[in-house]
């Protein structure tokens, strides 16, 4: 059954992991894990990436022009290959987004990025702790969090993220040493709603995007942009698209209409790239003295 998740090349199950033959360009490994859609993750030393989903560790790195996906086996990947969003035809997505002339831009300058798709009740918390931060900040955050409160995973250095009932049961006073200001009441009510369920997070893979929305948007401190980040890499509805400062300046500079119709279906993976681009590359770009933005909406 793994080996049907990938979409055109099947994965080769090896003694030491899983090797995607020819994959390298197809998932930019700092891009993805490090353009502040998830918080998880960290570079090593020799180059790899490790990082924690859903309790479970994994080691990524490129071999060549091959990905291997290292210390797990067949019956780990298809969670793997679920969150990595390995069974998406991005090659298809990206040729159409290459129509564009901003997104081509963006492209060339940040190949490779996916979505990810994480755990709803992570991604609602983390999402919660990102409102009016910065990515090392955010990190930090949830790493204290995770010490404090989730399981050792043994022998990896990381700990899972905690249960929606353990966070319930906290006060503000003992998330103190997070330092999250008031974000931290925010989380207690977040975790609240879930372990009473009042907020079924089950639920809401099953609704409309707007009913969904509107339910995220009841959660203390969970306002549009928010709720549109959980959507987006919670629940995979690749349709949102977050609107944080960033995205704000691309949308006013290339998009003054919105993007047009092509993208709007997937507006959420095409935005990643844009506000890696944005944040990234764009200020290189402008420095040298390239041109504010390519005709929009063509």
């Amino acid at each position: 059954m793994a080996d049907k998740i990938i979409l055109g090349v099947p994965p080769v199950f090896e003694a030491g992991g899983v090797r995607l033959p020819g994959w390298a360009g197809q998932l930019a490994l700092a891009e993805t894990l490090d353009c502040g859609q998830a918080f998880r993750w960290r570079q090593r030393e020799d180059g790899s990436w490790e990082g924690v989903a859903g309790g479970r560790y994994l080691r990524l790195e490129q071999q060549g022009e091959d990905l291997f996906l290292a210390g797990i086996g067949s019956a780990e990947f298809p969670f793997w290959a679920r969150y990595l969003d390995l069974g998406r035809d991005y090659p298809a997505l990206w040729e159409l987004f290459r129509k564009n002339p901003t997104l081509r831009r963006a492209m060339a300058l940040c190949p490779g990025i996916r979505v990810l798709r994480q755990d709803p009740w992570e991604a609602l918390c983390t999402f919660i702790l990102s409102a009016n931060n910065n990515v090392p900040r955010i990190k930090g955050i949830v790493e204290r969090l995770c010490q404090g409160w989730g399981e050792d995973i043994p022998g990896t250095g990381f700990h899972a993220f905690p249960r929606g009932e353990v966070l319930a049961s906290l006060t503000e006073e003992d998330l103190a040493p997070l330092r999250a200001g008031w974000r931290s009441r925010y989380l207690l009510d977040a975790a609240r709603r879930v372990a009473e369920g009042r907020l079924d997070l089950e639920e809401l893979e099953t609704l409309p995007t707007l009913e969904a929305e509107a339910r995220l948007l009841e959660v203390a401190g969970v306002g549009k942009k928010v709720a549109q980040c959980i959507l987006l890499f919670g629940f995979g509805r690749v349709e949102c698209i977050p609107m944080d400062v960033w995205m704000k300046r691309v949308m006013a500079e290339c998009y003054p209409k919105g993007f047009p119709s092509y993208l709007k279906p997937y507006g959420g993976i095409a935005q990643q790239t844009l506000f890696h681009y944005y944040r990234r590359g764009r200020a290189g770009e402008v420095s040298a003295g390239a041109a504010p933005c390519p005709k929009p909406n063509a």
